[in-house]
């Protein structure tokens, strides 16, 4: 099976090194990572700028996964990343990262659900995306281990099967 491509939808500072071990994991095609510098000139030039940023980066996308750690709701770019998932028929899935050992600052509590300030709905019928919660024994490896599978999940969820 080709591995599908995904955009990782995060709270950079809180999260970054994190995100990093999911991308590394080689499991999925994930957007490149972003530069600190490069993200801060893309906010230098304001909010349009930021947006055509992140609707270029998700193009060619099938599923957006956010990545969620102790504050990613409250995320203005998280929540405009999330609706323009799903306005465009992308696949959509969260994953708590708050397990994973950040070798900065150790695991964190765990986040808010950010979907569930949506209502996300699908042939007239709510649909709620799948959102996992992966073992605290071993997230690394649960999150290794299934998230392919939960890709395909989303999508599938998306596109009404």
């Amino acid at each position: 099976m080709t591995k599908r491509q995904v955009f990782y939808s995060f709270h950079f500072d809180n999260d970054v090194m994190r995100v990093q071990q999911v991308r590394q994991m080689g499991v999925i095609e994930g957007n490149a990572a972003v530069a600190p510098n490069t993200w801060e000139e893309v906010k230098r030039k304001g909010k349009s700028s930021i947006e055509d940023w992140i609707d270029e980066n998700m193009k060619y996308r099938s599923c957006v996964v956010v990545l969620i750690g102790t504050k990613t709701h409250e995320r203005e770019w998280v929540k405009y990343e999330i609706a323009k998932a799903w306005k465009d028929g992308k696949g959509l899935l969260g994953v708590h990262i708050h397990n994973l050992n950040c070798p900065n600052n150790g695991t964190c509590s765990k986040g808010t659900n950010p979907f569930d300030q949506f209502t996300f709905t699908l042939d007239g019928k709510i649909v709620v995306p799948p959102v996992y919660n992966p073992m605290a024994s071993d997230a690394y490896g649960d999150i290794k281990e299934n998230l392919a599978d939960w890709i395909e999940e989303a999508i599938a969820l998306r596109n009404g099967k």
